[in-house]
């Protein structure tokens, strides 16, 4: 159902491809059918929705209510659309500027709501810092206004220099952005020094002044919010699993408890994807003392123990060992064996690859150059195979062993690669070189390698690896931004520029199709593929905008618009520079700030440290540095390891053992609540853990007599 409901949203979204104006443009009775299709299956889905959750609630969710507005409204728009098509009278497709509210506001997008949530709570502290910044606009503007003004001075393109109060205020917004600098200086300097002192002044205030508030207002909200929805949703667990402590608790002499059945048969139905072995660890950690029950304390912070992955690991004994285990046990064997496990090994293989991306630099036409890519190539053979001979091969090639699947896959491209150059070294056309080039780049990212190697890089790594996950939240905000934008875009400047060949002769060609930019440096510099004609050209716009390097260039073809539509124009662009780069990026920026605060400072949690200790107790652990790469083998066990047995346990198979999952295997969202959550005090904002859990089963009156 989430599958589907994603792929109609995006079907929906992509139906602007195919509108007018469109990139590939498709009758409007297809188009129209689709859209139908899509609003047909939302309705559905709200339907679904709807049968599954109490009325009172349904009806007060304004996800709900958004939904259904927005159906209406496209279906109206539709029809009112299509009708004024059949008398040939030109509308406009309002209701597109909807269509995001369906990626927005349906249940599957809880994390894209929570970043426009994090928007919402962060405008009134923004808006505060904005008022303050647009005063000092102003300001400048007025001296600049007052100084250059009444000093006849022109641009490069001969335009009179600061003597209109809107465009100087304009030109000094886009300076905040460095983006006309030092161009829109070079009058002011030209006719005297001492005019770069204003300029500077203005850079240092509004630029790295109040661009750099604006980042840490953003950045203190987004934390300071996030924390309380974190602090929300942690007493909220408290407050449910206490609830369900309620259900299923039977009076054990002072106290209520959970019995140890009750509680397998609970842990099986919640959690029914781990091991019978994994289960079992958790009631070991859960039961210390193995009473055969567990008390509340411990129940309550059963969620806090299935959050943590534990992988379960099975050591398995090298093939090679039982098909001939005396050369594989001689002195010899063991010997290469432990060099291989050396950290000098690795080490010898990084300086190795460094020295391939150097002749890989160099004349590839020199015979020595393609000598030596065969050497290379048959050392990381040689690696490959000793790596093999090593390590478990199951192990060596487990679904987590993203480096050794790396290696293999290109050094055995490049194998074949160099095999089918060889034997197609005949054909007088083909240039074999092109398929070793491509083998030889992929070869160059194996230096990541030797980054990762590295502690500090480490930590980087580990970043950008937890971060994919959470960038699809913020991909998905930013293409909600730019669709929005794009629409408008799209009605507003539709036609205004066309791009035509370098060698069209079509009338004002040069001009990008309006006489308006002639003689412009929007012309002249071939901006005329900056256009909103279509939906992929407004997408490419808007990029271009996000990057903010030149961007004011792309708002000289306003010039030409007529002058009730110039000023409206430069505020459409304003208002998304605003929205994306000050307000989404610098949400998204102290996302990747708090995420390596995250990976530099988050130490174990009290729970993942009872796991670690009870799995040292039974002597099934192993320490995260006692373990190589090479050497995880993220296999869980199935139903026959069960270790639960007659009085007790039973003794562990041969070979398994536990450990906590690494945290590059994590999300950063999982890592940020229960940085946050470890923060909060018992104490604050609520009961403790143990007032709430209250241990004893004594009435609720003597219970609220505690000292203090």
């Amino acid at each position: 159902m989430q599958t589907a409901t994603y792929f109609f949203i995006f079907l929906d979204l992509s139906l602007a491809v195919f509108e007018e104006p469109a990139v590939y443009p498709l009758p409007f009775l297809v188009t129209s059918v689709l859209e139908v299709l899509c609003l047909l299956v939302f309705f559905g889905r709200l339907t679904h929705f709807a049968k599954v959750t109490h009325r009172s609630v349904f009806w007060k969710d304004t996800k709900n209510i958004c939904i259904m507005v927005a159906i209406l409204l496209s279906l109206t728009d539709l029809a009112i659309y299509g009708v004024l098509r059949i008398y040939d009278v030109r509308s406009i497709r309002w209701s597109r500027i909807v269509r995001p509210i369906f990626l927005v506001n349906f249940a599957e997008s809880r994390q894209i709501r929570r970043a426009f949530r994090s928007i919402r709570n962060t405008l009134p502290e923004i808006t505060y810092v904005f008022l303050l910044f647009m005063f000092s606009l102003l300001m400048f503007s007025l001296m600049a206004l007052k100084l250059f003004g009444e000093r006849n001075l022109q641009t490069a393109e001969g335009l009179p220099y600061f003597r209109n109060y809107l465009e100087i205020v304009f030109d000094l917004y886009v300076l905040v952005t460095t983006a006309n600098s030092p161009d829109v200086m070079m009058p002011a300097f030209d006719f005297s020094s001492w005019y770069a002192l204003f300029f500077i002044a203005f850079v240092i205030v509004n630029t790295y002044i109040f661009m750099s508030l604006f980042l840490a207002v953003v950045y203190n909200n987004y934390k300071k919010h996030l924390k309380n929805e974190i602090r929300e949703l942690a007493y909220m667990k408290r407050r449910k699993m206490l609830e369900a402590f309620n259900l299923l608790k039977e009076e054990e002499g002072a106290q209520f408890v959970v019995r140890e059945a009750r509680w397998k048969q609970l842990v099986k139905l919640v959690a029914p994807d781990i091991s019978n072995s994994h289960r079992e660890l958790l009631l070991r950690i859960s039961d210390d003392e193995q009473k055969g029950f567990v008390d509340k304390k411990s129940f309550v912070q059963l969620a806090d123990l299935l959050n943590i992955q534990v992988v379960t690991l099975k050591i398995h004994s090298h093939p090679l060992g039982q098909w001939v285990p005396r050369v594989y046990a001689s002195g010899v064997s063991r010997f290469l064996r432990s060099m291989v496990r050396h950290r000098g090994f690795v080490w010898t293989y990084d300086v190795i690859i460094l020295i391939n991306a150097i002749f890989i630099a160099l004349d590839e036409e020199s015979p020595y150059i393609s000598y030596a890519e065969w050497v290379f190539l048959a050392l990381y053979i040689i690696e490959i195979l000793l790596k093999v001979y090593t390590y478990e091969p199951r192990a060596f090639f487990g679904k987590n062993q993203f480096w050794n699947w790396f290696d293999t896959l290109i050094i055995f491209a490049a194998l074949t690669a160099t095999i089918l150059n060889t034997t197609l070294k005949s054909t007088v056309k083909y240039n074999s070189q092109q398929i070793l080039d491509i083998v030889f780049i992929l070869r160059v990212l194996r230096l990541i390698r030797i980054v990762d190697s590295i502690q500090r890089f480490r930590v980087i790594m580990n970043t950008l690896i937890n971060i994919v996950p959470t960038m699809l939240t913020f991909g998905g905000l930013t293409l909600v931004v730019y669709c929005v934008f794009a629409i408008v875009g799209m009605e507003l400047f539709h036609g205004k520029i066309q791009f035509f060949p370098a060698n069209s002769n079509a009338p004002h060609a040069l001009e990008c199709g309006n006489p308006a930019l002639k003689d412009s440096l929007f012309a002249r510099a071939k901006y005329c593929k900056n256009n909103f004609n279509n939906f992929a050209s407004s997408f490419i716009v808007l990029m271009e905008l996000t990057v903010v390097n030149q961007w004011h260039d792309i708002l000289f073809f306003a010039n030409g618009f007529a002058n009730v539509t110039v000023q409206p124009a430069k505020l459409y662009f304003i208002a998304f520079h605003i929205v994306m780069v000050i307000i989404i990026v610098n949400i998204f920026v102290s996302f990747i700030l708090e995420a390596f605060f995250v990976e530099y400072s988050l130490e174990k949690s009290e729970v993942e440290t009872a796991i670690e200790r009870k799995i040292q107790e039974l002597g099934m652990g192993v320490q995260e540095d006692e373990l190589r790469d090479e050497q995880l083998l993220d296999n869980m066990e199935g139903a026959e390891h069960d270790l639960e047995g007659e009085g007790g346990t039973k003794a562990q198979p041969k070979g398994l053992v536990f450990k906590i999952a690494s945290k590059r295997y994590r999300t950063v969202d999982a890592l940020l609540q229960r940085m946050f959550e470890a923060e909060i005090p018992l104490e604050d904002e609520g009961p403790s853990l143990e007032e709430t859990s209250n241990l004893s089963p004594v009435p609720s009156a003597q219970a609220g007599e505690r000292p203090g």
